[in-house]
């Protein structure tokens, strides 16, 4: 990381990060200056460049953000720090301690974007999307609200689809067999995006419905 990445971890991570070692609030828009309308959360945020432009784009909207990794977290502070966000908190760690942290129905909106992939069939039990994990997610999410997936690996495609088609706690919103292929209206894309496209892999972009 660099310097300034690095200081931003004593200066800005403590009066954005959330401790976990607390309950959560009852409320969560007192986590912010100015209470939200909605919160959303985005796992596994990488570069950080979908997290800001929603983050600019819904200055009205609360995003709680999480990420294991030190750089990701490191790009996420500077981006906020420069575009002065006050509506952004996020997590430094594992996503699960975060999921089983935050309040029943508190989310309207879950983004779920090219998370690992575990190519290896021996390995696909460690894929973030699981029968469990829809549970989880469900239960942080209010009636109505979205779980946003994208992947560029066809098989980890059909692989969340074919659980979320056997869950009880979502639907999937296609209308059409093609609503896969194109990203939804407000989609901010992402360099792993960028670079998939690059190496000719093709994403899919799903919206999962909590019912």
């Amino acid at each position: 990381m660099r310097a300034r990445q690095v200081a931003l971890f004593d200066t800005l991570l403590p009066r954005i990060g959330l401790d976990l070692a607390k309950p959560a609030p009852a409320d969560l828009r007192t986590l912010y200056p100015i209470p939200p309308g909605e919160l959303r959360l985005e796992i596994g945020f990488g570069g950080a460049e979908h997290l800001i432009a929603q983050a600019k784009d819904h200055p009205r909207s609360g995003f709680i953000a999480s990420d294991g990794f030190e750089n990701a977290i490191g790009k996420a502070l500077t981006a906020i720090e420069d575009n002065a966000l006050s509506n952004v908190r996020l997590h430094a760690g594992d996503a699960g301690e975060l999921l089983d942290w935050l309040p029943e129905n508190a989310l309207t909106r879950i983004d779920l974007l090219y998370p690992d992939p575990w190519p290896k069939r021996r390995h696909w039990k460690r894929r973030f999307i699981q029968d469990d994990s829809l549970k989880r997610l469900a239960r942080i999410l209010k009636t109505g609200g979205e779980l946003r997936f994208a992947t560029d690996i066809a098989d980890y495609a059909a692989f969340a689809l074919a659980r979320v088609l056997r869950s009880k706690d979502f639907i999937w919103t296609a209308e059409t067999a093609s609503d896969w292929r194109s990203p939804w209206p407000d989609f901010a894309g992402t360099r792993y995006e960028a670079k998939a496209k690059r190496e000719g892999r093709i994403p899919a972009y799903f919206i999962f419905r909590k019912v």
